[in-house]
């Protein structure tokens, strides 16, 4: 009983060493800087389109400075996400009518737009790693960006603000405007249909 307690304590104090860690911006232009590429990232994976991401992107900035600025640091993350979120779900709905009265508006310039910033497939590789595992490394990336994007909508949103922003279930929620439960119910199948997605290119 008295490790198990001891053990408890130490997880409630690293929790709160987390919780007391300093964040890596102390305002809210130095936070946009930190955010901007990540979000890109994710509005570029969700849209499959360059300029409307950047578009979606900066309303969300722009959007978060004229209402929350005045929020404190650690409440900027969350909030920021839950613009880009609606902002995300807007275009959904609107790509959704658009397409539905003019079918040929569908892009047909996916296959021509798919070099865009990647924070991971551009992050230095290892020292140690050859020109193959290079290849490998960029390749599996490539593989899970393209499995990603065959993601339903709001299993996407889950997975890339749980798996690749690092919210945790309750902020993911606030930022989906769902429940706690929603967001793990579209994780979880999220997770089931990348691995499914992923074994059969490793099968390959």
């Amino acid at each position: 009983m008295k490790q198990q307690a001891h053990k408890a304590s130490q997880s409630q104090n690293s929790i709160a060493d987390l919780a007391a860690a300093p964040l890596p911006y102390s305002n809210v232009e130095d936070f946009l800087k930190v955010i901007e590429r990540r979000a890109f990232h994710m509005a570029r994976i969700n849209t499959g389109d360059t300029e409307t991401a950047l578009d979606i992107v900066q309303d969300a900035m722009y959007k978060l400075v004229e209402k929350y600025s005045h929020k404190t640091a650690k409440e900027w993350k969350p909030l920021f996400y839950r613009i880009l979120s609606s902002k995300l779900t807007d275009y959904y709905r609107r790509k959704a009518i658009r397409d539905k009265v003019f079918i040929w508006s569908k892009s047909q310039t996916a296959d021509e737009d798919q070099q865009f910033y990647d924070p991971a497939a551009s992050a230095p590789g290892r020292a140690s790693e050859t020109p193959d595992q290079m290849l490998m490394r960029s390749q599996r990336i490539n593989r899970l960006n393209e499995s990603v994007q065959q993601l339903p909508n709001r299993q996407r949103q889950a997975f890339m603000l749980r798996c690749w922003e690092g919210l945790s279930t309750i902020e993911t929620a606030a930022a989906m405007q769902c429940s706690e439960g929603s967001v793990k119910t579209h994780y979880s199948r999220a997770m089931n249909s990348l691995r499914e997605m992923l074994e059969d290119y490793r099968n390959d």
